[in-house]
């Protein structure tokens, strides 16, 4: 029998977690299986509860991860101020960010399920959540950061929902013309007390 060091047990960890929280975005957590996971992966069904306890545990784990990738690569690296948020509303509403699912927000694919989770795993969304829109409002209010988190999350709200309602419209045209008009709309909410 083939023992494996950390290091390997900690790569196939996340390889698992990231596979699965692409899997998840795509076809939804209900529509993936712990197998159809594991195959993605590369992996044996046995080697799962090697590093979970449950399909509820991958998915709080591989949830918390998503949003912490997309706090680190979509909000972080966005310019400061204005420029980035504006920025942030635009990638996230673009037709691109609608066709691609699998690599796209967590939030637009998985919050009706999410909704539906374990505590634990409604409880990690939170978390993450809170960590993606510290860190808008922070570039909403550099000033005062927490004055506009409520703010920031009617943001996510928005551009959330409208990305939802895009993905599941068949009309090409009336889906652009929405992405457009929620552009307009985050806009306008940003601008809002702004005296702009």
């Amino acid at each position: 029998m083939v023992r494996y060091g950390k290091e390997h047990k900690a790569e196939t960890r996340r390889r698992i977690i990231e596979t699965a929280g692409r899997r998840f975005k795509q076809d939804g957590i209900d529509g993936s299986g712990v197998s159809t996971l594991m195959k993605d992966a590369g992996l044996t069904n046995g080697a799962f509860y090697a590093h979970f306890e449950s399909k509820d545990d991958l998915v709080t784990t591989a949830i918390a991860d998503q949003l912490k990738a997309q706090a680190e690569s979509v909000v972080a690296r966005a310019a400061p101020g204005r420029a980035g948020l504006e920025q942030i509303v635009r990638g996230y509403l673009s037709p691109q960010h609608r066709d691609s699912i699998g690599e796209g927000c967590p939030n637009a694919a998985l919050l009706d399920e999410i909704g539906r989770c374990t505590d634990t795993t409604r409880q990690a969304y939170t978390e993450g959540v809170l960590i993606l829109i510290d860190g808008i409002a922070d570039r909403m209010a550099p000033e005062a950061p927490a004055s506009a988190r409520v703010k920031a999350l009617s943001l996510l709200g928005l551009m959330a929902g409208t990305l939802q309602l895009a993905r599941a419209l068949t009309d090409s045209q009336l889906a652009n013309a929405l992405l457009d008009q929620g552009v307009s709309n985050a806009l306008a909410l940003l601008d809002a007390g702004q005296g702009a």
